[in-house]
């Protein structure tokens, strides 16, 4: 029995050996939460308290389960494999496999993964011929698993108006055809275990009687059914239910996840034995100081606070940069000192809280020749609507290009299907052409869907013919109905965020490659820069010099479709390469590195401008940095800039609140704290720093007022953020800027030149 426990602390050991009771671990970042749970589960069994079969544990991961099993199987010469160890899906699809008569399914019922799902709402919308433009499938999906997470069917349900009786009718008639059809979806899973424990009372009290013992890990990222499902379990508290989590590291509202459960389980199962895990076994004493006093700010915390034996370490590092690209720059050279010293790169993590901004990041260790890894994602130029709008240009450049023809000619959907497609492929195949070229031969409802496609394209390429590169994108992303067809996703935001930073790679393109921001996206080779270029080959036959820069011999658009493709296939790392990581700070949960570089701290970004919106958003943002302080080991640093590309605009930041709230004698600035006070920044320690646009204010707004046509006071219409009014106006004719509230979008600056705003007239 010592063996089991003479490696743990005194906060782990108490929580090991607590008395059959139900009992709240709170167990911060690093604190070894994993090997108290194993250890209790060993020590229960060893100490004859429980059989291996009595014990019910429950993990959010199948990497979590099978780790804990393995452990497990090191500690104890104990046959794990019949162990009730796993997901609540996994836990739940076990139980209803045992027991399908009682759940109304078939013994072979399939599980319907999401895209599974998708699909079998696709058909559904199909065959009651709804209008997917008013129901999107994705939607209708959103709304259904939303329901059942609550754990409510839809004869539960109450409409308020037309559009959500419809919802409600779907849900129904969706659950009919998955009964039909013998499949159930991840969130029925769940579902149809609670219903069928809750009134088969002999099946519910076997199990009750069963497990006497219930682990629960991460559980401060419970939704609402998932404890209501412990609940029953346990027999209301009956059974002792051993429940760990970090209520400062609940980041998954969006999910459904709900903090509020580790309150409520202190009451509902009326718990004596509350266990802080405060020693940290992972990061340097000035990270955790860090990380302690940030989300000392969050209120109707459990509270807890770390600390560590390892010594205080290397203070945080802060450096504030003049735009995103020195941002991203900064952070290579800084990686590649790291890596000189003899840092591993797969020890080496950038953090950030958008998913956009990795574009930057990635162009930046491109350019570098550095391998990475996007953790938990794909890479900027191979995510699915990047690739749609790629296509799109492709189609631009060459029309006869079939692979990108294919992928966007029903994307957004234009009612052209499967069938159709095999009679273009058959004419095509039948005269030799490309499958665009091929159009015309297509007669009927077909001819007409694929000709509105082609008038698409042709319009499109005409009316861009003197535009430069990114007007050329962000013209095809608006005309090809990409952002569009993204806004109608409940999680589309993100997408339309990667669509937008096309705009951005554009500009920058053009810009490294020495075409000129106004060049004609489609302009051929220029005659100027060739000149000289030429050489003769042994057989006399005149080409173009191999090391020619890219503006001597493509036009803007192909070489900018051409450096896409080899960015997305190019410095990928091979399976056990050394490769840094990137990731968000969502995908990062759970992990840890040596050295971690937390990206785009500014308002806005980071804290999101969507948690103004939201009950709790503000504090949800701060247990999301104070899980990105968390993940780094011995070295931290934070990272700002002052102007960043969003939007296909230079927007003016202002650094993150968080920065006022961490300790300043933990941080190490690397950059002047002189920052332009652009339109009154927060309080902060740049606050006495002279100001460096322009000391007489009034002077420079009229002047701004008089060379912009702008005026403070003015309503505009902004086509992203809607109706606002000018507060403010700064510089003078291509350089005037303009501060506007606009009000649920918050407060933006915007470069006038470029923005395209439009008076209100009022």
């Amino acid at each position: 029995m010592q063996n089991l426990l003479h490696n743990l602390n005194n906060e782990q050991l108490a929580a090991v050996t607590l008395p059959a009771q139900s009992a709240l671990i709170l167990a911060g970042a690093g604190s070894g939460k994993t090997r108290v749970l194993t250890t209790r589960i060993a020590w229960l069994i060893q100490t004859g308290q429980i059989s291996p079969s009595g014990v019910l544990a429950v993990t959010f991961t199948n990497k979590a389960a099978k780790e804990m099993l393995a452990r497990l199987s090191a500690m104890l010469p104990i046959n794990t494999r019949g162990m009730w160890i796993g997901t609540f899906h996994g836990l739940c699809n076990r139980l209803l496999r045992t027991h399908y008569k009682d759940a109304a399914l078939p013994q072979t019922f399939q599980i319907l993964d999401t895209q599974d799902q998708l699909s079998a709402i696709k058909r559904l919308l199909k065959a009651f011929n709804i209008d997917d433009d008013k129901f999107p499938a994705k939607n209708v999906m959103y709304f259904i698993n939303n329901a059942k997470d609550a754990g409510v069917r839809a004869a539960q349900m109450e409409a308020f108006d037309a559009n959500e009786r419809k919802m409600i009718e779907l849900y129904e008639l969706y659950d009919e055809q998955c009964q039909r059809e013998g499949v159930v979806d991840f969130a029925e899973l769940l579902l149809r275990t609670y219903e069928l424990l809750s009134r088969n009372q002999p099946l519910r009290e076997h199990y009750q009687q069963r497990f006497r013992h219930i682990l629960v890990d991460e559980f401060q990222d419970t939704n609402d059914l998932q404890y209501k499902w412990l609940k029953l379990m346990s027999g209301e508290g009956a059974s002792a239910v051993f429940a760990v989590g970090d209520d400062d590291q609940s980041i998954y509202a969006f999910r459904g996840a709900n903090v509020g459960n580790m309150r409520a389980f202190e009451k509902d199962f009326r718990v004596q034995n509350l266990i802080k895990l405060e020693q940290n076994y992972r990061s340097h004493g000035h990270i955790l100081d860090a990380a302690n006093i940030l989300i000392s700010n969050n209120s109707r915390r459990l509270g807890k606070n770390l600390r560590t034996d390892a010594g205080q370490g290397e203070p945080v590092r802060v450096y504030e940069a003049t735009s995103d690209l020195q941002e991203a720059q900064w952070i290579i050279e800084e990686s590649k000192n790291l890596i000189n010293e003899g840092v591993r790169r797969s020890e080496i993590a950038v953090l950030y809280r958008s998913n956009a901004q990795s574009r930057v990041i990635e162009h930046a260790l491109f350019s570098a020749g550095i391998p990475y890894t996007v953790y938990g994602g794909l890479r900027y130029f191979q995510r699915a609507e990047v690739k749609h709008a790629i296509a799109y240009l492709q189609l631009m450049d060459n029309p006869h290009n079939d692979s990108a023809f294919l992928r966007v000619v029903n994307f957004p959907a234009r009612g052209i299907g499967v069938r159709t497609i095999e009679l273009l492929q058959n004419a095509a195949t039948q005269y030799g052409i490309s499958l665009y070229a091929a159009v015309p031969y297509m007669t009927g409802k077909a001819g007409t869907s694929l000709g509105s496609f082609v008038k698409l394209i042709e319009g499109a390429r005409f009316e861009t013919q003197q535009f430069a590169l990114p007007e050329l994108v962000r013209v095809v992303l608006d005309a090809s109905g990409l952002l569009a067809h993204y806004a109608t996703e409940k999680e589309g935001a993100d997408r339309i965020e990667n669509l937008e930073q096309m705009v951005n790679a554009a500009k920058q393109f053009v810009s490294e490659e020495g075409y000129g921001q106004d060049a004609p996206a489609h302009m051929g080779p220029r005659a100027d820069a060739q000149a000289g270029q030429a050489i003769v080959n042994a057989d006399g036959l005149e080409i173009l010099d191999a090391d020619a820069p890219l503006s001597t011999v493509m036009s803007p658009l192909s070489a900018f479709l051409s450096h896409a493709s080899l960015e997305a296939g190019d410095n990928q790392a091979q399976a056990g390469q050394d490769a840094m990581q990137l990731m968000t700070v969502h995908s990062a949960k759970g992990l840890e590195f040596d050295n971690v570089f937390i990206a785009g701290l500014e308002e806005g970004l980071f804290p999101h401008e969507s948690s103004a919106k939201e009950d709790d958003g503000v504090e949800e943002e701060r247990r999301l940095m104070y899980v990105a302080i968390t993940r780094a080991r011995k070295r931290l640093y934070m990272v700002f800039s002052q102007t960043r590309m969003l939007h296909g605009q230079t927007r003016y930041n202002v650094r993150s609140r968080f920065f006022d709230e961490l300790p300043e004698e933990s941080l190490k600035w690397l950059s002047p704290r002189v920052q332009a006070q652009w339109f009154g920044n927060r309080k902060s320690a740049w606050d006495d720093a002279p100001l460096t646009f322009g000391a007489d204010k009034a002077l420079t707004q009229r002047v701004a007022q008089k060379s912009s046509g702008w005026r403070i006071g003015e309503a505009v219409s902004h086509s992203r953020f809607g109706e606002g009014v000018i507060v403010n106006l700064e510089g003078s004719g291509d350089n005037c800027r303009a501060q506007i509230n606009f009000g649920s979008h918050g407060m933006k600056v915007l470069d006038l030149s470029v923005a395209k705003l439009e008076k209100l007239g009022r």
